[in-house]
């Protein structure tokens, strides 16, 4: 049976099945080795924060120093372009944010980290063959009260 125009055509149920060769669909291999490439950005050890008072100076967290070593290192890494870098050194001031006791920044890192694929469910979304583990020793945290 011919249909005129496309608006009058039955219309399929369901989802649509992904085309073969979709980006969206295929998992890249990456490998089982953290990167250790060059990264293209570079943290800084200052930062300057804005005040009633004024601007002032706060050194990055040392958990945001951590983190940054850890997603710097990531096996995927070694996929991403500038634009992907600039995104997790972003993502690095959120959480530096977060680190020194911004807690309305944690909902941001959350879905960030989703992004950068820093979970082992996130990596799995991303569709990288190798899902991140952590190759570096984790700092000791002292809570105080």
């Amino acid at each position: 049976m011919e249909y005129g125009h496309a608006s009058k055509r039955p219309k399929a149920k369901g989802r649509r099945q992904a085309q073969p060769g979709s980006a969206r669909h295929e998992w890249i291999e990456v490998g089982d080795k953290p990167f250790d490439g060059p990264v293209p950005v570079k943290l800084p050890t200052w930062r300057r924060l804005s005040s009633p008072d004024g601007p002032y100076d706060v050194a990055v967290h040392s958990m945001t120093r951590q983190w940054w070593r850890t997603v710097s290192t990531m096996q995927h890494a070694v996929l991403w372009a500038a634009a992907d870098w600039l995104f997790a050194l972003a993502t690095a001031l959120v959480a530096d944010d977060f680190y020194h006791g911004r807690t309305t920044a944690a909902t941001e890192l959350r879905q960030r980290e989703r992004i950068l694929g820093l979970t082992a469910d996130a990596c799995r979304d991303l569709r990288s063959g190798t899902c991140p583990r952590t190759t570096t020793t984790l700092p000791q945290v002292v809570l105080r009260r």
